[in-house]
């Protein structure tokens, strides 16, 4: 199960009221507003802490995110471009996160780099929707998942940091 940090972050994230998707014309706003409220909040709890790991930001209707998540390892920064769509049964089904850059290099992640949140995160999804949002999408989806895939990809050699990149390509 969480260990108590992380169960004290996530309880410091608002739960959102607003159970209503893309296709709900007339209610989508109020629930976007509600989930820009909780990544604000996020970034900041995370920047309080010394964590900050990751950028967002949406198309003009909130339906198609994108922006860059990181992970310090051997105080190396690795980041990664990250994108999703919200599913048209959003929030009851949480979206599918994609890091392209890792696509293939792991087994936990689906085709075009979709990460795999099946067996962890999407019982905790189901259990808590439509009180969860994309704030809990990343501090419980993604945040482990880096935590968990990234160290191991470096191990293996399949994640070189940038800098070591350069350094392999002149020899």
């Amino acid at each position: 199960m969480a260990d108590e940090a992380t169960r004290r972050a996530v309880s410091q994230l608002p739960l959102l009221k607003t159970h209503a998707g893309p296709r709900d014309r007339a209610l989508w706003p109020q629930r976007l507003k509600e989930e820009y409220q909780s990544l604000i909040r996020a970034v900041e709890q995370n920047k309080a802490a010394d964590s900050d790991w990751f950028r967002l930001e949406s198309n003009a209707d909130g339906t198609r995110w994108t922006g860059t998540c990181w992970f310090i390892h051997e105080l190396l920064r690795y980041e990664f471009r990250v994108e999703f769509d919200i599913p048209v049964t959003y929030p009851d089904t949480a979206p599918e996160v994609a890091v392209p850059e890792l696509d293939g290099k792991t087994a936990k992640m689906f085709r075009g780099g979709k990460i795999c949140l099946t067996d962890h995160f999407a019982p905790l999804w189901a259990r808590n929707a439509p009180r969860f949002g994309l704030a809990h999408l990343m501090a419980l989806g993604l945040g482990p998942w880096l935590a968990v895939e990234i160290p191991d990809l470096i191990s293996k050699g399949l994640v070189v940091h940038r800098e070591r990149q350069g350094d392999a390509a002149a020899e």
